[in-house]
């Protein structure tokens, strides 16, 4: 493709687009979003949806940059659009509470993801973000938000994020779609032992469910609990109280999901996810005095406390292999994890 033509580099709004466009910007608008494809920008005002066909009389890329660098000069005072101090600023997080409304109104995709990053964000910023661009990245960003969490739009994102998994071609992002729907604490029942059930096929949705629910897992086996270990772990012994959770219906199941896990993770990040959970589950014992006559278990959750995303990094640093492969790369590291777990599951 050739240079652009000399009248393109002139090409400004139509003066009847531009003539609209003021008028709509005069009044309250929330959010705006443009359909490139259509030519059309939509804006969210409290009285509903808005939208201005363009007339463009250029290139329609050069046409919707004279269209945004209007709206920059609208938001922010900024005739270039979405400047690039605030592209940094607004992606590391330091966003200003009073950036965000206006953020919203420049069209910009950019500018709405990091709207949805924002520690700030509000429920009803999330609101307005949420219509300039509902997408799963944006949905999962936005739960990530304390108030977002416990607004209105919580359950909103939440059910947009499960609903819409089956579509999700990503094993990773799907992984994190579970992740963040449980972490916010919006998965209800019915929809917790659907994808429990689904995660058989697919065991980094278990993820989710091993990071927050570890005490609230659907019940797969139990292993009797010596009465001494029971009795210790009533009188406060910290040691005899994890083998005891270990022992417990949420615990083999917790076991079992982690070595299910093991056996078929999808990528890089589904592993170091999975280590650092492992050792966060067998912290206490670190710590703890093992008692007499469990050598074997005291073993293994020892071995299994100190596990952490470290422990995969000399293998995965060196590889971008992921499904199969990866699994064998990671065969010296899982071949005795798989172990010391199946001693606590009571699997020979």
């Amino acid at each position: 493709m050739g240079p652009p033509h000399p009248t393109e580099l002139k090409a400004d709004i139509s003066p009847e687009d531009s003539l609209r466009l003021n008028v709509l910007l005069a009044g309250d608008v929330h959010a705006v979003r443009i359909d490139e494809g259509a030519m059309t920008l939509f804006a969210l005002t409290p009285k509903g949806e808005a939208r201005v066909a363009l007339h463009r009389n250029c290139r329609p890329d050069l046409y919707v940059t004279r269209v945004r660098e209007l709206l920059g000069g609208h938001a922010l005072g900024s005739p270039g659009g979405y400047p690039v101090h605030l592209r940094r600023w607004t992606r590391m997080g330091r966003a200003s509470p009073q950036n965000l409304e206006a953020m919203l109104k420049l069209g910009e995709p950019e500018a709405v993801t990091a709207v949805a990053l924002a520690p700030m964000l509000t429920d009803e910023l999330a609101r307005r973000a949420w219509w300039a661009l509902p997408t799963m990245e944006i949905a999962r960003d936005m739960l990530m938000q304390p108030a977002v969490r416990g607004g209105a739009m919580g359950q909103v994102l939440a059910d947009f994020l499960i609903e819409h998994l089956p579509f999700e071609e990503d094993p990773i992002q799907a992984m994190n779609s579970i992740r963040a729907v449980i972490g916010a604490g919006l998965l209800d029942a019915v929809a917790g032992e659907q994808l429990w059930a689904k995660a058989r096929r697919r065991p980094h949705y278990f993820i989710g469910f091993l990071e927050h629910r570890p005490d609230a897992l659907p019940a797969t086996a139990e292993r009797p609990l010596p009465a001494a270990v029971a009795a210790q772990a009533t009188a406060g012994n910290a040691w005899a109280a994890l083998l005891a959770r270990c022992y417990s219906p949420s615990g083999q199941s917790f076991l079992h999901a982690c070595e299910m896990v093991m056996e078929k993770p999808p990528g890089h990040e589904t592993v170091y996810l999975l280590l650092d959970i492992i050792g966060n589950y067998f912290a206490a014992a670190r710590e703890a005095e093992a008692m007499a006559g469990f050598e074997d278990e005291a073993a293994a959750m020892r071995a299994l406390a100190h596990l952490s995303n470290v422990a995969a990094e000399p293998i995965l640093t060196r590889t971008t292999a992921v499904g199969a492969l990866m699994r064998r790369h990671l065969e010296p590291l899982f071949a005795p994890l798989l172990g010391n777990i199946r001693t606590l599951r009571g699997i020979e």
